[in-house]
């Protein structure tokens, strides 16, 4: 993240519907998974993005989007 290196070493795309059957199975025996869900929301919004053949770590964007800051490796000392 710090690189801003987002080549998949594993695609958003799989893990979010990876995510999408674990919600369905939290559902069907009545567990919840709010976590899960806000994650799931979250990938979602980067698939909108357009980040959906990302690494699933630019997961991060998302949360740079929403605080208006971008996280970067500090400059050294």
């Amino acid at each position: 993240m710090l690189k801003r290196d987002f080549k998949p070493g594993f695609k958003m795309k799989p893990h979010y519907k990876d995510l999408g059957i674990a919600l369905a199975a939290g559902s069907e025996y009545g567990v919840p998974l709010p976590v899960t869900s806000l994650i799931h929301e979250m990938m979602g919004a980067m698939n909108v993005s357009g980040l959906g053949e990302h690494d699933h770590s630019a997961i991060i964007t998302v949360l740079e989007d929403l605080a208006k800051v971008q996280v970067k490796k500090p400059a050294p000392t």
